[in-house]
């Protein structure tokens, strides 16, 4: 699994990019020039993967646009020692780029084929997350709560109630929230159930699917 110079070179044009659309954390801007995004997609999109668009990875599910994770990633404020749960694993791109922070990273995928698929990648890129699990990401991962900080790659209609549960006082919750648009949320915990609420650019991404059963 190869990171060429020209890779380098490309994710080079890609972070300054970034730069000119308003990402200024020089943290999430390094991790992001390291993390070779080519290996997280099918090989037949790899070509295309310094572009910032997302691409389909299967099952319905898109590797979301590099400024996108970018932008969750600044909006997150996560720090080393922060313990940070991530909903919806995808690809494993967003996992790779918060585990360059963190190494407390907890990731949940309910789509089979992608939770598979993943698990291969990051065993081949040495990548180990705290846990990647296999389950419905309305419901979080209650056995490792409280989370400094949770991150959900997916649209939410409403604000999950078992995610709001599962953050520590002080943390932060980034979620797009929406139907057809969503805007991104930034939750701050200011009490057991006190939130501070912020609302940022308008986004569209995929649906946060929930087991009915």
């Amino acid at each position: 699994m190869e990171d060429t110079h020209k890779h380098k070179g490309l994710r080079k044009q890609l972070i300054e990019l970034l730069k000119q659309k308003g990402i200024k954390d020089t943290r999430v801007l390094e991790i992001m020039g390291s993390v070779p995004r080519h290996l997280f997609m099918d090989s037949g999109l790899m070509h295309l993967a310094y572009e910032d668009n997302a691409y389909p990875i299967g099952a319905e599910q898109t590797i979301s646009q590099p400024y996108t994770v970018a932008y969750q990633t600044e909006l997150l404020q996560l720090k080393p020692s922060d313990k940070v749960l991530e909903i919806g694993t995808g690809s494993g791109y967003q996992t790779a780029v918060l585990l360059g922070i963190s190494p407390l990273v907890y990731t949940v995928e309910r789509q089979q084929i992608l939770f598979k698929k993943t698990q291969r990648l990051f065993q081949k890129l040495g990548l180990r997350p705290k846990k990647h699990l296999f389950g419905d990401g309305y419901l979080g991962y209650q056995n490792a709560a409280p989370y400094d900080r949770i991150i959900v790659t997916a649209a939410a209609p409403s604000l999950p109630k078992a995610l709001l549960k599962q953050l520590k006082t002080g943390g932060k919750l980034i979620i797009p929230v929406g139907e057809k648009q969503q805007f991104m949320m930034r939750l701050t915990k200011t009490g057991e159930n006190s939130f501070d609420k912020e609302k940022f650019g308008r986004f569209r991404f995929v649906p946060l699917l929930e087991d009915k059963n």
